[in-house]
């Protein structure tokens, strides 16, 4: 008999379902949300709200892609954190609902966890390029930046983080210094293949070990782009192109040096990316480059996989579900999570 697996993922602003039956993806449904653009960034109590009107008809569409019916369904993963209380308390209640009405088990998936496995998401109409463990994760997003070494589905250790804000809260804050709008990382992205990404210099940490700070460089472009303008009014207008594109090279920088430390304190050379900042158009570039030149084996996430999905969800929910690591119906969604 076949494990049929829908995932749920509403962690943030996206509401997503997907199916997979033994671990390969049959659908997955995400339903954005766009008032949040208004107020430059999410806005929770907004968010929460479309969630709930958003759950039943995207686990809805999802099971009639698959062409699953719900009495097929053998498990539910959801999202039970990081992320916005309210927008998690919805998932996890659909999932506690449906789990109590047909019968059938819960997994409890973590958010990081579901970028970490997107690799290994497999579709019928695709081959599958999966790292071999162990792997190293950069794992990057409007959240997190972390370093994680990737033993097995279910074993994980942090070798370095952020210490201060993450680089995607990097991207989305010098987005509205410049005033390039919400979402910032895409616009960025954009702009920086217009510019010249030498142009320009910031300041880069001086964080010892492997952890990470973007404090600083936001800091550094705010003095820079103020100075500026106290002398020539029309400098942002002038330069966003260049300013987004040595913004952009420092931030990638500060990543991937510390990257190419990890790899060879570890001795690891299968490298992934994971999280919404791993869709950046630079740093894939300068990944695989790098990876060229030192011999890595890289691998990146599709498109469509780097932002909040539940197809991420599902697979590891379905690596967990195989041990029998099954969650109790009084579990809570949690806003953070100390570990994987």
């Amino acid at each position: 008999m076949a494990d049929i697996i829908l995932g749920i993922e509403s962690s943030c602003d996206d509401t997503s379902a997907a199916v997979l039956r033994d671990g390969a993806l049959l659908s997955n449904v995400i339903a954005s949300q766009q008032v949040h653009k208004d107020f430059g960034g999410v806005v929770p109590e907004l968010a929460s709200r479309a969630h709930e009107q958003n759950i039943v008809p995207v686990v809805s569409e999802a099971l009639r892609k698959a062409g699953v019916k719900p009495e097929e369904l053998t498990a539910i993963a959801f999202t039970r954190g990081p992320g916005l209380l309210g927008s998690l308390l919805v998932g996890t209640s659909f999932a506690k609902a449906l789990s109590l009405s047909l019968d059938i088990p819960m997994v409890m998936v973590n958010h990081l966890q579901g970028h970490i496995l997107a690799n290994f998401i497999r579709q019928a109409d695709k081959p599958v390029d999966e790292p071999s463990f162990p792997y190293l994760c950069l794992l990057v997003s409007g959240g997190n930046s972390q370093i994680v070494k990737v033993t097995s589905p279910l074993e994980y250790e942090i070798l370095g983080q952020t210490i201060d804000d993450a680089v995607g809260e990097a991207f989305d804050k010098c987005s509205k210094m410049l005033g390039l709008g919400y979402p910032g990382g895409p616009v960025i992205d954009r702009l920086a293949k217009l510019g010249n990404p030498d142009r320009f210099h910031f300041a880069k940490p001086n964080i010892p070990g492997l952890d990470y700070s973007f404090s600083g460089i936001k800091t550094s472009l705010l003095y820079f782009v103020r100075d500026e303008m106290a002398k020539d009014p029309q400098f942002l207008e002038n330069n966003k192109e260049d300013l987004c594109a040595s913004f952009q090279k420092t931030l990638i920088d500060i990543l991937m040096q510390k990257l190419i430390r990890a790899a060879k304190e570890t001795r690891i050379r299968e490298i992934t990316i994971g999280g919404g900042v791993s869709a950046n158009s630079g740093l894939r570039e300068r990944l695989v480059a790098e990876g060229k030149k030192r011999g890595w084996k890289t691998y990146l996430p599709e498109f469509k996989f780097t932002t909040d999905n539940a197809a991420m969800i599902a697979v590891a929910g379905w690596f967990r579900y195989k041990t029998g690591d099954f969650a109790p119906l009084d579990v809570a969604p949690v806003s953070r999570m100390a570990d994987y």
